[in-house]
C-alpha cells in the first residue's frame, strides 16, 4: 500500500514538473499545425510536444488553443515573455496569439493528486441544491449558444483573411511574372538605356 502511495506521489511530482515547462497558447488560427508552432518558437525554445485543445461544445474540430511542452521552465518563461512583450502571430492570424504558463487543470490526462478526496452525488428536484444546479444548467446552455455565434464569426473572419491573403499573393506573383517577362524580352534594358539607368547598380 505504501509503495502505491509513493508511486502516486512520484507520478504527481513528475506531472508538476511537466506543468512548469509547459505553456498555454490561445487564439490560434484553425489552420495552425504543430510544425508551425515549432518553427515560431524555435528562436527561444525547443518544443518537445504539442497538444491541441479541442472545443467539444461545438460541432467543429477547431484547435483554437494548445499546450506546448518545452525543454524546461526557463524556456517556458522566455516563450511567454516573448509572446506577451511583442505581437506574435502564428499562421497568419490577424490578431496576435496569447500565451500563459500552463496550469494542472488544463491537462486531461493529469494524475490524481495524492490525498485529494472527491465526493459526488445526484441532485434531484426538491433537493436544496436543485435550483442552483438548474440555474447553472441554463447558464451553460446560454453560453453554448453564444459560443457557437462567436465560432461562426471566427470562421467567417478566417475565410475572409484567407481570401485577402490569396489575392495579395496572386497580385505579387503577377508583378514578378511581369518583371521577369520585361527582363527576358529586353524591354527593361531598353527602358534603362532610354532613361540613363544602370541596371547593374
Amino acid at each position: 500500500m505504501e509503495t502505491s502511495k509513493e508511486q502516486a506521489s512520484k507520478d504527481y511530482a513528475d506531472f508538476e514538473e511537466k506543468v512548469k515547462r509547459t505553456i498555454y497558447i490561445d487564439q490560434l488560427s484553425p489552420q495552425v499545425k504543430e510544425s508551425a508552432i515549432k518553427a515560431a518558437l524555435a528562436q527561444c525554445a525547443n518544443v518537445v510536444s504539442v497538444e491541441f485543445i479541442v472545443n467539444y461544445t461545438i460541432p467543429y474540430e477547431i484547435p483554437c488553443a494548445a499546450l506546448v511542452e518545452l525543454n524546461d521552465d526557463v524556456q517556458a518563461k522566455a516563450a511567454v515573455d516573448l509572446m506577451n512583450d511583442f505581437p506574435f502571430i502564428i499562421g497568419g492570424m490577424p490578431r496576435p496569439v496569447k500565451a500563459t504558463h500552463a496550469k494542472p487543470e488544463m491537462f486531461h490526462d493529469r494524475p490524481p493528486c495524492p490525498g485529494l478526496k472527491k465526493d459526488f452525488c445526484w441532485v434531484k428536484q426538491g433537493d436544496k441544491d436543485y435550483e442552483a444546479m438548474q440555474k447553472l444548467k441554463n447558464l451553460a446552455k446560454r453560453q453554448e449558444s453564444e459560443n457557437m455565434a462567436l465560432i461562426k464569426k471566427l470562421l467567417e473572419e478566417e475565410k475572409e483573411l484567407a481570401n485577402r491573403q490569396q489575392e495579395l499573393l496572386d497580385g505579387n506573383c503577377k508583378k514578378y511574372d511581369m518583371l521577369e517577362t520585361l527582363m527576358q524580352n529586353g524591354t527593361m534594358k531598353n527602358l534603362a538605356q532610354r532613361y540613363g539607368i544602370n541596371l547593374d547598380d
